[in-house]
């Protein structure tokens, strides 16, 4: 962890505290003050807005939470390494099989066993 016990994220944590402190900020400014111009109520708009603004924390909140995870390289490999399983075996004989049957997932070219597009007339 970084000094002063913030974490790596710091962005991220402002980014959270900036938007729930305007969120707060604007839902108790709507629910407890009487907000009336040229005779509308702004209340209700308040209430919605400071809402969405502390739902929209969280994803700062997560990005700060998933910045911090420290994990081992070695508990890493053993979390996350090949796997000797049936499944896993299988899973990797269709993977090889499409990555030899398909070029890329941007390829532009003709499908196996088709003749392409019709040649282009020169005028």
């Amino acid at each position: 962890m970084a000094s002063g016990g913030l974490g790596r994220c710091r962005l991220a944590l402002g980014l959270a505290l900036l938007l729930d402190g305007a969120g707060m900020g604007a839902l108790l400014t709507g629910i407890f003050a009487r907000l009336r111009v040229r005779g509308q109520d702004f209340g209700d708009l308040l209430i919605y807005s400071g809402a969405v603004l502390v739902f929209l924390s969280l994803l700062g909140w997560v990005l700060w939470y998933t910045g911090n995870l420290e994990l081992a390289p070695d508990e890493l490999g053993r979390d996350y390494g090949a796997k000797g399983g049936t499944l896993a075996r299988l899973a990797r004989k269709i993977s090889r099989r499409w990555s030899r049957r398909q070029p890329g997932p941007l390829a532009l070219g003709p499908v196996r066993g088709s003749q392409g597009p019709p040649p282009r007339e020169t005028v």
